[in-house]
């Protein structure tokens, strides 16, 4: 057996092969900037001027724009006939046109006296009451007095008063002489009226010119619903003072409801002793729980709801005198209408609010607005709800469920004409009023 060894296999030696140092990459050449196009390098050298400009506008129009106001529209009209009637005469020669010139130029002039002048006025606007119900009368007074030490020319003082304009002509003044005016603005329905500003105006009696300047603010003068008084024993809505006596049983209040045994932890005050000692057993007091009257109001402001606008009025009045009962007998109140709430902290600011409501086409129903009044109300113990005579029962069904179960619902119907009724849709009784003065009956019926 012949065995064949392989030959070892020789490795040759290693060689260090030598270190190559890779030279340095030469910089990057700098790209040349993209130069901009002629438009850009324009635009880029007319923006100065044109900011420049645009600041030379402003300040010409500033300065020139109380002047250029003065002028009406029938004094811009003469003042393109003269230019025109000046060209027409002195470059075609017509003689006609020269005098027509002539003559508007006499008159711009003149218009030019009438305004000239610095005024020095002192105005003084006075209202008697910027807070009276409908039908009261509001007397206001505007003083108009000549601060500077020369004689103030004839000038007419414009008053706006709502949607109109009540003018007062102010005869020549003297220097610290004073004309006085008394108006009176119409009450007939409950509205906020601005009453101003006050501005002077001095015109020629061409009206080619008129120069107004202003003395006083704009301000406001609330016209209130009409309300009406109720007492604490006829509204049938807010009669305890002490509370509302509820089901519920309570340890400590002031309704006595039953006696029980005593059990440990029970307050001893409320032992009965004389029931104590007669079963030999501890007997305590157990009360009913009184709430405190809290009213809640649902005024809905929705057009839909009402037949006319007087059935909105009455249901406005009729928030009122409720609120104002329940604010005068210190008891909560919560006004909601379709906008959100009205303030019901006090009396001035609920009419303000009320005041400030109108009608509109509001795509919130009177069941969404019920929703939002048993959240935010949930410890009214009496709940108001005030529609017109559109409201059909199914509405007022649908609004009742959505309220809280433990309060004592109400609706009220505003129908001018209607005589006093009541009925019932499910848990809410209804009360049908015809005039505001049947407000105080129309409650007490609801125990009868």
């Amino acid at each position: 057996m012949t065995t064949t060894t392989a030959p070892e296999a020789t490795t040759a030696p290693e060689t260090a092969e030598p270190d190559v140092v890779a030279p340095p990459a030469p910089p990057a050449a700098p790209q040349p900037e993209p130069r901009p196009s002629g438009r850009r390098r324009a635009g880029a050298a007319l923006a100065p001027v044109a900011a420049s400009a645009q600041a030379a506008l402003a300040a010409a129009r500033r300065h020139a724009g109380p002047v250029l106001g003065v002028v009406s529209p029938l004094g811009w009209s003469v003042l393109v006939l003269t230019a025109g009637a000046w060209v027409a005469g002195l470059v075609l020669h017509w003689e006609e046109w020269a005098l027509v010139a002539v003559t508007a130029t006499v008159a711009l002039l003149a218009a030019v006296v009438f305004v000239l002048g610095r005024l020095r006025y002192e105005v003084t606007l006075d209202v008697a009451s910027r807070r009276v119900v409908v039908g009261d009368r509001a007397v206001g007074r505007l003083l108009v007095r000549n601060g500077s030490s020369r004689p103030m020319l004839p000038a007419v003082m414009e008053l706006q008063v709502g949607q109109g304009m009540a003018s007062f002509p102010v005869p020549r003044l003297r220097p610290d002489a004073e004309h006085e005016e008394i108006f009176a603005v119409p009450t007939h329905r409950r509205a906020v009226i601005p009453l101003g500003p006050v501005r002077s105006v001095r015109a020629d009696p061409l009206g080619l010119l008129r120069r107004e300047l202003q003395w006083t603010e704009p301000e406001e003068l609330f016209v209130h619903p009409r309300t009406t008084p109720l007492s604490g024993s006829s509204t049938g809505l807010l009669h305890d003072l002490e509370g509302r006596v509820t089901p519920d049983i309570s340890d400590s209040d002031v309704s006595f409801h039953a006696l029980r045994d005593y059990v440990p932890g029970d307050d001893r005050r409320h032992i009965h002793w004389k029931s104590t000692a007669r079963t030999g057993q501890l007997m305590v007091r157990q009360f009913e729980e009184t709430r405190r009257s809290r009213l809640a109001v649902i005024l809905s402001t929705r057009s839909d709801d009402y037949a006319d606008p007087d059935e909105f009025e009455l249901a406005v009045s009729v928030c009122g005198s409720l609120g104002l009962q329940a604010i005068r007998e210190d008891g909560g109140l919560a006004v909601m209408v379709q906008a959100g709430r009205v303030r019901g902290d006090h009396r001035t600011r609920l009419l303000d609010d009320l005041t400030r409501l109108e009608l509109s086409p509001a795509r919130t129903s009177l069941t969404e607005v019920a929703r939002a009044a048993s959240v935010s109300a949930t410890d009214a113990s009496v709940v108001a709800v005030l529609v017109g005579s559109t409201v059909t029962p199914t509405d007022l069904r649908a609004a009742a469920v959505r309220l809280p179960v433990d309060a004592r619902l109400v609706a009220l119907r505003c129908a001018p004409g209607s005589s006093v009724s009541r009925g019932r849709v499910a848990d809410m009784q209804v009360l049908t009023l015809g005039e505001l003065a049947d407000l105080p009956h129309a409650l007490r019926r609801i125990h009868d």
